[in-house]
């Protein structure tokens, strides 16, 4: 269902910014804004301490969004739920419909958690996927995945 897609251009629906301070650099098509900074569209949400939009002349093609951490949430697609994200950076990318997630990474959907270095979801197909960071002397830095057993324990088939 594409009204839950994230940002999505060919939406009837704009997308609306909120900020504590803005810079519109209209020749280059960049747009900075700062300060608590809120972005949605429909029921998809973007908040963080800097958000910068890249437009071209097809329109708005990459969101770049940083906080301590910012944070997405957007719709299931079906039945109840959100997706509900977070990382130091956020980047959204129209060309490949992509989001992708770093530094700090914890993706919450229905129960079932990702955490990782880096995380890329896949905004149309819903694909998640995830990579561990570097050996910091703590501990390699693995991906993390808890997954939700399908139904619940009433309906298991032995």
């Amino acid at each position: 269902m594409n009204s839950a897609m994230a940002f999505d251009l060919d939406s009837d629906q704009p997308i609306t910014v909120s900020a504590d301070s803005a810079r519109l650099d209209d020749g280059k098509g960049i747009a900075t804004y700062t300060g608590a900074v809120e972005l949605t569209q429909g029921k998809t949400r973007l908040s963080a301490e800097r958000v910068v939009l890249y437009r071209s002349a097809e329109g708005l093609n990459r969101i770049e969004a940083s906080g301590s951490p910012a944070r997405y949430q957007q719709p299931v697609t079906s039945g109840d739920g959100k997706t509900d994200a977070q990382a130091k950076n956020i980047t959204w990318s129209a060309t490949d419909k992509q989001l992708t997630f770093e530094r700090e990474a914890v993706i919450e959907q229905n129960g079932n958690v990702f955490r990782g270095d880096i995380i890329h979801y896949d905004t149309e197909q819903r694909v998640v996927t995830a990579e561990g960071g570097e050996d910091t002397g703590a501990g390699p830095g693995r991906v993390e995945m808890v997954i939700q057993p399908r139904g619940n324990s009433t309906d298991s088939t032995q």
